[in-house]
């Protein structure tokens, strides 16, 4: 069975991208926003990894990212995020608030595919 990613983004062009991409090796359901995505979760959605972007309407990446945090049900899903700010300051943050890795915009497909390969492997054993 394939493992299933969910990918928040609010840029259409990303979420298609990533579908194509991504879509080859997982399962990919798209929401466009932190609320979406949150909604999804708790209607009992257990996806294998999370790639959320930070600059979303209605409920940010940082908001997303505390809310599954905070969680004790999906609290430990591993969460990549995607940042159009290329700022250390930035990824420390998104770190200490429990991301597993952050991304700058634009970046390689393919680059994203290895680091989810990797969390995925890592959490899945």
């Amino acid at each position: 069975m394939k493992k299933k990613i969910l990918i928040v983004d609010d840029e259409l062009s990303i979420r298609m991208l990533l579908e194509n991409y991504i879509g080859k090796t997982y399962d990919i359901v798209t929401k466009t926003d932190g609320l979406e995505g949150i909604k999804y979760l708790e209607e009992g959605n257990l996806p294998d990894l999370i790639v959320a972007d930070i600059q979303m309407p209605n409920l940010d990446g940082y908001e997303m990212l505390k809310q599954v945090r905070a969680s004790g049900f999906f609290g430990n899903l591993p969460m990549i995020m995607l940042s159009g700010i290329e700022s250390s300051q930035e990824r420390v943050k998104c770190l200490r608030m429990g991301a597993d890795d952050y991304l700058v915009k634009p970046f390689n497909p393919e680059e994203l595919l290895l680091r989810i390969n990797n969390l995925i492997s890592r959490t899945s054993k």
